[in-house]
């Protein structure tokens, strides 16, 4: 059976826009001929790819497989595409990286202005969620994540600051009403703002490290927010004096400086290894996607001694 790769292609871009009219907004093409596409594919293959209403356009269990084996296929195209690319004196085209919420804030802002500075010829288009997923399937070239949630078979070099902290806080003012404790088992006496991830599953429990010695502790308080969207609230309830919050501590440093949040338990911090880039090993790398890595190489702080495969 021939299909269309033109109507495949109008496929995958309803399915990831979530919409005829975004589709035709991300792509140039019209809706209605986004549409017809879309309805002559169906019609092809004998069977419904995309489930439509008023509101929504998703894909179906047969247009979700669908969309998973194209994602990786049509990455390989636009690679192959760009080898011609890569030939031209300043690399073009758009960039796209799938990053959690943590890496848009405190990561890339010290990175992407200048990164797009040097290459003004390159769109690059960060969507940040804090989900898992295939980056290759959602149509991103690359994407930034902790070693412990690094895909296999990708390669990945450093990014970002290479030490970080989770750090504990809360408002002078509710210290002062409810005590500032001495250990992180004095907590579960506490107000303490928790957090989720967006598919609804619990984040770890917040862990604490002093000489050697490790404790856990379940956060149970007022407040549950999801992780990245929702997390400044919790710093402003935690502000506010709803309770105490933890998270990166480059997030509450600003705070933590202007005295609106006060730290608590420090000397029980836990350090943690920075984020990595990492990206498919085994396939063509657009030029965008190359000259970010060459870039992200090239500033000092961020330097990394080579791509390495991870485990």
């Amino acid at each position: 059976m021939k299909v269309d790769l033109g109507e495949l292609n109008a496929f995958v871009t309803v399915a990831r826009a979530g919409g005829f009219r975004d589709g035709a907004r991300s792509s140039g093409a019209s809706a209605s001929g986004l549409s017809e596409a879309v309805t002559r594919l169906e019609g092809q293959l004998g069977v419904r790819l995309l489930n439509r209403t008023t509101r929504t356009v998703a894909p179906t269990e047969a247009g979700q497989r669908l969309l998973e084996r194209l994602g990786p296929a049509f990455a390989e195209v636009e690679a192959a595409v760009d080898v011609v690319n890569s030939s031209r004196n300043r690399p073009a085209g758009t960039l796209r990286l799938n990053v959690p919420v943590s890496a848009a804030r405190l990561v890339l802002p010290t990175i992407a202005p200048s990164f797009l500075a040097a290459y003004p010829d390159i769109r690059l288009e960060v969507i940040a969620e804090n989900n898992f997923i295939d980056v290759l399937a959602a149509g991103c070239d690359a994407g930034i994540r902790y070693d412990e949630r690094l895909e296999q078979d990708m390669m990945a070099i450093p990014i970002g600051p290479r030490v970080q902290r989770f750090a504990t806080a809360a408002s002078p003012n509710y210290l002062d009403r409810y005590g500032r404790p001495n250990h992180p088992r004095e907590l579960v006496d506490h107000a303490c703002l928790g957090s989720r991830l967006s598919s609804g599953a619990m984040v770890a429990p917040w862990e604490f490290e002093r000489e050697g010695e490790i404790v856990r502790v379940e956060p149970k308080g007022p407040l549950l927010v999801s992780v990245g969207a929702a997390t400044d609230l919790a710093v402003a309830a935690a502000i506010a004096g709803t309770g105490i919050v933890t998270l990166f501590e480059d997030w509450l440093r600003p705070h933590l400086a202007s005295g609106q949040l006060e730290p608590v338990l420090e000397p029980w911090w836990q350090s943690f290894s920075g984020p990595f880039l990492y990206y498919p090993g085994r396939r063509l790398v657009p030029a965008p996607l190359r000259a970010f890595i060459d870039f992200v190489r090239g500033v000092p702080s961020h330097s990394a001694h080579g791509a390495t495969p991870t485990a």
